[in-house]
């Protein structure tokens, strides 16, 4: 790959010095320090790796003349000089998130510095009856590659969030394209097809993934990410660390059982938190009640959209004053409150993100989970909880792929420089 060996080499450091390889692994931290945390001064790499200053500066030098950094005017003085602050430099590499969805596809192409290059929403997808997912991802990542205008060697690596059971330490997802797993994993196939790192994750975890690094969690230590799509997703992040549980299926929020003897859920059981709280019920409760004549701006709609309405379209009626809309997505946020109440008090977190379609909806989706938190949370935990909405936009488990893929190179880099 042109110009990025510091962060693809391996075999070179198989046959390198000890003193080499100490100083690739430095190298790579101050990378990674810089990706996640923003521009750093020389203070702060100082105290963040326990190396020396001069050390730090022989390091940062070498960054700069190897183009992976450069001096990006001063950061904030304690008294004295301003010192110089270090940042990555710009168009060095670039990332592909993508956002497999139940009924659509959304990717994006990024820079190294997280900067939208290139995007396509809203690509016509059903996940329940695709056969040819690697296929289907390779053609349509490459036009959005050659729309970009890139270089393809710059492309670092594609990271595909999804939902269902995924595990990515197998690289697998156990919920959809079970076909495409039958000699190779699914990450495996699509490794083999882009002849890139490629790496998959359940889409609530990339969701806490982008919080976690470049959101409202990102200086705090036990946080709860709640995502509200057509389903309900968990991320979990304790004492710093994203929680994957001992398979990687941590945070199926939206399948504990809440209601007995409740509607069928997709999973196979009954009752299950994402039949009366997620896109998927908000979606049914709409069809009904425009079939039993519910007065409602919806109800205008052609038959056709009805039967197949969306959860934006409904969060959208609910904006613009729609009783109807208000009513049930007040449902829908008393069911998935009674859920985050038993979460506060099994995780006792300091904050609880909502992100997803969901938080269109603002007030009318946080006011009933609010007032369901105080109904079924005890006083103590639930006034020690933030509840705040992302603060990402609709970005955020593109960003969490991105985030993905950058968590995984540098990983692999240090555990090379760790081991060989």
């Amino acid at each position: 790959m042109k110009n990025l060996e510091l962060l693809t080499e391996k075999e070179h450091l198989v046959n390198s010095s000890n003193v080499e390889r100490k100083k690739h692994l430095q190298k790579i931290k101050i990378l990674q320090n810089i990706y996640f945390q923003g521009p750093q001064t020389n203070t702060e790499i100082c105290e963040n790796f326990n190396i020396s200053s001069p050390t730090s500066i022989r390091l940062l030098n070498q960054l700069i003349e190897e183009e992976w950094i450069k001096k990006d005017g001063r950061g904030k003085s304690v008294g004295g000089r301003k010192p110089e602050l270090y940042a990555l430099r710009e168009q060095k590499f670039y990332i592909v998130g993508v956002q497999l969805e139940r009924f659509k596809i959304k990717m994006a192409l990024f820079d190294n510095l997280n900067n939208k290059i290139v995007e396509y929403e809203d690509i016509p997808f059903k996940i329940e009856e695709e056969k040819s997912i690697v296929d289907h991802l390779f053609e349509t990542t490459g036009n959005l590659i050659k729309e970009s205008g890139i270089d393809a060697e710059y492309l670092l690596g594609i990271g595909i969030s999804m939902p269902g059971l995924v595990s990515s330490r197998e690289g697998k997802n156990f919920t959809y394209f079970l076909n495409e797993e039958q000699s190779e994993s699914l990450e495996q196939a699509l490794k083999r097809k882009f002849d890139k790192p490629v790496f998959i994750l359940n889409d609530a975890k990339s969701a806490c993934l982008a919080e976690f690094n470049f959101g409202l969690a990102s200086d705090k230590k036990n946080v709860l990410v709640i995502s509200m799509d057509w389903g309900i997703g968990l991320g979990i992040i304790i004492e710093g660390k994203m929680h994957q549980g001992s398979t990687g299926f941590a945070g199926e929020f939206g399948h504990i059982p809440l209601i007995d003897d409740g509607l069928l859920c997709h999973c196979g059981k009954r009752g299950c938190l994402e039949t009366v709280a997620s896109g998927l019920a908000l979606s049914r409760m709409a069809k009904e009640g425009i079939k039993a004549g519910a007065s409602s701006i919806l109800s205008r709609l052609p038959d056709k959209e009805i039967e197949g309405i969306q959860p934006q379209i409904i969060i959208d009626a609910a904006n613009k004053g729609d009783q109807f809309a208000i009513n049930i997505l007040s449902e829908v946020g008393i069911n998935l409150g009674k859920g985050i109440a038993i979460l506060i008090q099994l995780f006792n977190p300091e904050l609880v993100i909502l992100e997803g379609k969901f938080a269109d909806a603002k007030q009318f989706i946080t006011t009933p989970i609010q007032q369901s938190i105080n109904t079924y949370c005890m006083a103590q935990l639930r006034e020690k909880t933030e509840i705040s909405l992302s603060t990402l936009g609709d970005d955020s488990v593109l960003l969490g792929s991105v985030a993905t893929v950058m968590k995984n190179i540098f990983e692999n880099q240090i555990n090379t420089a760790n081991t060989v």
